[in-house]
């Protein structure tokens, strides 16, 4: 990046917010570049507090527990972009955000190791049956005995969902001798000697454990549920790293009473509550050779440390230099630098015939482009436009009277 480029707005006043305690190398991102408006919660926010928060903000950072709805968008007139610290930005209103034309950034790669490893580690527990051994230590009972304690190697471990932590955890599995069968919605390469089932029904049939790992949707809520039980092996262990709606708790409850299943590991739940200290409840609790932890699968110190650095890249490339690459909303664009011009960015609704207009009123009034970039999707426009440094200030203001426009930015 050039010297050039360094930014036409003053740093000092773009504002932004991170919650739920994110890693401290986001704001060391931001600070060491020169924002010094940078603000760090420890906890997340209901919906009316971010709306009275977020009016001033440019850019916020959240994890899992933070709600980014509509009416919080309709409040934050000044904001460029939400960078989720976390896998998935399905605690953000997408539809909105893309209405508004503010970028939303996730890490999806960033804790995928974290959360392969803690799966191998509750399978081992639970095979094992450790957490009623456990127990019966507390107690002061003596429980040594080999029945119903098993090795890992040679067992068959089924994976629903092979994306990314699912085909990390397919590899690990392996290296301890494990056999691996999985099933995802898509077709996927399998890595290593792993098989691809045919169904559901054939993968939950033949897997000694089970582990989910699948994003929360209409099609997926309470897919494992009291019929979808019934096709596990008996004595089966299931494990879910997902998301809460996925699994029928009550179902699962019931399943481990009649001891048709032999164990379970739960990370995620319908309901959590908001921060550490508050009471919870589910119906697996108290039940023998159950794991029970509250959504830490990705948290590690190394896991956070990469969403932080990962996430808190993706927004101050867009906020520095216009790149959307990993954006969900804002269409996809890497841009170079560029010598002896301004960049302005122009979001738009994806209708006919605007970049015509742009490029008309820009050259009705002789400005000359340089550069000019356009991606798209289903609902906006993304633009970017490299024009005369003499008439750049002219050319914001035109480009902002451009009938369907949603934002326009000077960059530099």
């Amino acid at each position: 990046m050039s010297k050039q480029s360094a930014t036409s707005y003053p740093k000092e006043k773009i504002n932004i917010l991170f919650l739920e305690n994110i890693s401290e190398k986001a704001v060391q991102q931001f600070k060491q570049n020169g924002y010094t408006n940078v603000r760090k919660l420890s906890g997340a926010l209901s919906e009316a507090e971010l709306i009275k928060e977020v009016k001033d903000v440019h850019m916020i950072g959240i994890r899992s527990k933070t709600q980014i709805t509509a009416k919080v968008l309709e409040s934050a007139k000044k904001l460029q972009a939400i960078g989720c610290f976390c896998i998935g930005v399905n605690q953000v209103n997408l539809k909105a955000a893309t209405k508004a034309g503010v970028a939303v950034f996730n890490a999806p790669y960033s804790n995928t190791r974290s959360v392969a490893e803690l799966v191998i580690g509750s399978s081992i527990m639970l095979i094992r049956r450790i957490p009623d051994k456990n127990i019966a230590a507390h107690k002061g009972i003596w429980m040594k005995e080999a029945k119903g304690s098993f090795e890992l190697r040679g067992k068959t471990l089924g994976i629903i969902g092979y994306g990314n932590i699912g085909s990390q955890l397919s590899v690990l599995a392996e290296s301890l001798g494990m056999k691996v069968i999985f099933y995802d919605t898509e077709t996927k390469l399998p890595l290593g000697n792993a098989v691809a089932a045919k169904n559901m029904k054939e993968l939950l049939s033949q897997s000694d454990l089970v582990s989910l790992h699948i994003p929360e949707t209409a099609q997926t809520k309470n897919l494992i549920n009291k019929t979808n039980l019934k096709f596990f092996k008996k004595g089966a262990i299931l494990l879910n790293y997902a998301r809460g709606e996925v699994v029928d708790l009550n179902a699962l409850s019931v399943a481990l009473k009649e001891e048709h299943l032999g164990g379970a590991a739960i990370d995620v739940f319908p309901w959590e509550p908001e921060k550490n200290g508050d009471s919870f409840e589910s119906p697996l609790q108290g039940l023998s050779n159950v794991i029970l932890t509250p959504h830490i699968g990705g948290s590690t110190e190394e896991a956070q440390q990469n969403i932080g650095e990962d996430v808190s890249i993706k927004m101050f490339q867009f906020l520095e230099r216009g790149i959307t690459n990993g954006s969900h909303t804002v269409p996809a664009i890497g841009l170079p630098p560029v010598d002896g011009a301004h960049r302005i960015l122009h979001i738009h609704n994806n209708k006919p015939g605007v970049l015509s207009a742009i490029n008309t009123e820009l050259s009705k009034h002789g400005i000359n482009i340089v550069g000019q970039y356009l991606k798209t999707n289903d609902e906006i426009g993304y633009v970017v436009l490299d024009v005369d440094k003499k008439l750049s200030n002219q050319a914001v203001e035109l480009l902002k009277k451009v009938k369907e426009t949603i934002k326009v930015r000077m960059l530099y």
